[in-house]
C-alpha cells in the first residue's frame, strides 16, 4: 500500500491537523533556514510530543553536519533520517554505522543519469523529486522504467496524487506545498490528500 508524507510541518496547528487525518508520515525542515518551512530541534521536539504515536516523524536535513545530524535524529526521537543536499554515499554510510534509523536521499530529476545516480545510492530509500520545494512536478515519464522502490515527491497536489499513485505505485507519495494555502498547511487540502491516497490503495497491500 502506497503510503504518504506531509511535509514542511513547523506550526502546532499542522500537528492538529496531520492528528486528524493521519498520514504514514510527517517532516520536519530542520535547521534550514532557507525554507520558509524550516523549524529549530528545540521548536521541533515540542511539537513530537504532541504527535500521534501511530504517524512517524521524519527529519529533513540539508547538508547538516554529519555531528548535528546524529545529535538531532536523537533528539528528536525520529522514524527516518531525509537528506535532501549534496550528501555522498560516504556521508550515507558513515550515517548508517552510526544511528540505526532509516535514511532517505532526495534527488533532483532532470534526466536518466540522475536516476542511475538514484539507484545507486546507499540509501535505504530514494525519493524522486523535482527540486527543493518548488510546487512542480518534474518529468514523471523518466521514471516509467524505474526498478526501485522509491518516494515520489514534488507537484503532488490532492487533486493529482491519485493518479500517481495508481501510475507508478510509489512506496510513498511526500506532499508539502500542495497541501498549503498561503504557504500555511491548509487543513482540508491535508485530509483531501490522505483520503485520495487511502482510496486509491482499498484492497491492496505493497
Amino acid at each position: 500500500m502506497t503510503k504518504i508524507k506531509i511535509c514542511g510541518l513547523f506550526r502546532p496547528e499542522d500537528i492538529d491537523y496531520v492528528n486528524q487525518a493521519k498520514p504514514d508520515y510527517i517532516g520536519f525542515i530542520l535547521n534550514f533556514k532557507k525554507s520558509h518551512r524550516f523549524i529549530e530541534p528545540k521548536e521541533a521536539v515540542t511539537l513530537r510530543k504532541s504527535l500521534d504515536s501511530s504517524i512517524k516523524a521524519v527529519g529533513v536535513f540539508v547538508d547538516e553536519d554529519l555531528k548535528e545530524v546524529i545529535k538531532v535524529s536523537k533528539l528528536l526521537n525520529l522514524n527516518v533520517i531525509q537528506l535532501h543536499g549534496h550528501e555522498d554515499n560516504d556521508y550515507i554510510e558513515v550515517l548508517k554505522e552510526s544511528t540505526d534509523i532509516p535514511v532517505w536521499k532526495a534527488f533532483k530529476v532532470r534526466s536518466e543519469e540522475d536516476l542511475v545516480k538514484a539507484n545507486s545510492s546507499l540509501a535505504d530509500m530514494v525519493i524522486l523529486d523535482n527540486g527543493y520545494g518548488t510546487g512542480e512536478c518534474f518529468d514523471w515519464s523518466l521514471i516509467t522504467h524505474f526498478r526501485r522502490e522509491f518516494v515520489l515527491a514534488g507537484g503532488l497536489t490532492p487533486e493529482n496524487i491519485e493518479g500517481a499513485v495508481i501510475k507508478f505505485t510509489p512506496y510513498c507519495v511526500d506532499i508539502s506545498s500542495g497541501v498549503e494555502t498561503d504557504k500555511r498547511k491548509d487543513k482540508e487540502k491535508i485530509i483531501k490528500a490522505v483520503n485520495a491516497v487511502r482510496n486509491t490503495q482499498k484492497g491492496g497491500s505493497k
